[in-house]
């Protein structure tokens, strides 16, 4: 059969190191790689689920894991990802038409991420079940990449370090205001009051589902004189602050959208200011974002490399004051959801069914494989209006963050 054909020359390109056993459709069994490990084994069920995935594999090698059309009988799916990606470090694009298909993704102009659109591509997301995220994130939920500053860091260690450290380069003191854009569940808001002494918290999300269970923590906090959250745009907002913050919202935003976001960060930005943006994006060339996650996990989202993002800081009037390039934090963050997800599975098929599982399964392992096999990255830009707002070197950060971990020993301590 033709699939077949395309599927062995593919396949003996891209592995390389450990093993892949292939079954077709017709029962027809292929070997590919060195015969160390990983070792997997994958079996299709039927021959359209063959052509599927010639035809379009970055689309189609997740909707055939999550159909049941592609199984997995030895191995995981990341140990299959790993063995496609790792030598070749790039998107699924051994397959002939995938090419064509990345040409064509560029000239059809993107859907502008209106208000609307937005707020019912947030919903997608992070409107399910709020015990989902429970099962896998960590006590403060804290849904973006966390900072290892540490090789042996735990998840909550390595998430209680990450907000820290934006915190520390936001350089907070006693009486700012500070607008969260994208505040999720509320645990970096809360942060900035709490540890960081911030005056005023302003907190703007899409999603209801994290509004609600953010007003109920800060409420339980005892710190909503202080620390308020909306649903709410960014376009919309009105004021100004001391202090911007953004950590794992930009991703959502879309390329088109991209002059809205920075000329309303830098009109609400004070003129002595600072803003912290915690970004998903790339290092090597513009590409379009998977499309199976697109399709399934995050519509309307990109992940930008620094040449999409420049031309509209500075058009903005935004100065970039300093550049943190994560690497494999993510990495290493969405291992800890995975192995946390899995092992909380049959938990999570008592709020869905089978399918949701393999789909959960698939999202978190192809964003794993992007970190540790392609060129996924996280990006912490530092923003200002002026040049002068900022200390002239980088030393100001340790310290700030070892006087936040004495403030977070002494909270600690208090309410033991």
């Amino acid at each position: 059969m033709l699939s077949e054909t395309i599927l062995k020359t593919a396949f003996e390109r891209a592995v390389r190191r450990g093993s892949l056993d292939m079954v077709t459709a017709g029962g027809e069994r292929f070997t590919f790689g060195d015969g160390g490990e990983p070792r997997v084994s994958i079996r299709f069920t039927d021959a359209a689920a063959q052509m599927a995935l010639c035809l379009h594999p970055e689309l189609k090698l997740g909707e055939l894991f999550t159909d049941g059309r592609l199984v997995v009988e030895q191995g995981t799916f990341l140990d299959l990802l790993q063995l496609l990606l790792q030598d070749t470090r790039g998107e699924l694009d051994e397959l002939p038409l995938s090419r064509l298909r990345k040409i064509r993704s560029w000239m059809i102009r993107r859907a502008e991420n209106d208000a609307t659109r937005a707020k019912r591509n947030v919903a997608h997301h992070y409107d399910l079940d709020g015990r989902l995220y429970a099962l896998f994130l960590d006590s403060d939920r804290q849904y973006s990449c966390a900072y290892f500053d540490r090789p042996d860091a735990s998840l909550e260690e390595a998430q209680a370090a990450k907000k820290r450290h934006i915190a520390a380069k936001l350089l907070v003191d006693r009486g700012h205001s500070v607008l969260d854009i994208g505040s999720g569940w509320g645990g970096m808001g809360l942060y900035l009051a709490q540890a960081a002494g911030a005056g005023s918290v302003k907190g703007i999300t899409l999603s209801e589902e994290q509004l609600d269970v953010s007003r109920r923590r800060a409420a339980a906090a005892g710190v909503m004189d202080r620390v308020r959250f909306d649903l709410e745009d960014y376009r919309h907002i009105s004021g100004s602050f001391d202090r911007i913050v953004s950590v794992g919202m930009f991703e959502h935003v879309g390329l088109p959208s991209y002059d809205d976001y920075f000329q309303a960060c830098r009109r609400l930005l004070k003129e002595d200011g600072v803003m912290l943006l915690h970004t998903i994006g790339r290092s090597g060339a513009p590409y379009p974002t998977n499309p199976w996650i697109t399709k399934y996990i995050f519509p309307g989202g990109h992940l930008p490399v620094l040449s999409e993002m420049m031309p509209a800081i500075e058009r903005a009037g935004l100065i970039v004051t300093d550049i943190e390039v994560l690497r494999l934090h993510y990495a290493y963050t969405l291992q800890a959801w995975r192995e946390r997800f899995l092992a909380h599975r049959e938990e999570v098929l008592k709020l869905y069914d089978e399918r949701f599982c393999r789909m959960w399964e698939c999202y978190l392992a192809l964003s794993e494989s992007a970190f540790r096999w392609q060129d996924a990255v996280v990006f912490q830009l530092q923003l200002a209006r002026r040049n002068d707002v900022v200390p002239i070197t980088r030393d100001y950060i340790a310290e700030r963050e070892a006087a936040l971990k004495e403030t977070e020993a002494m909270e600690f301590r208090r309410s033991a």
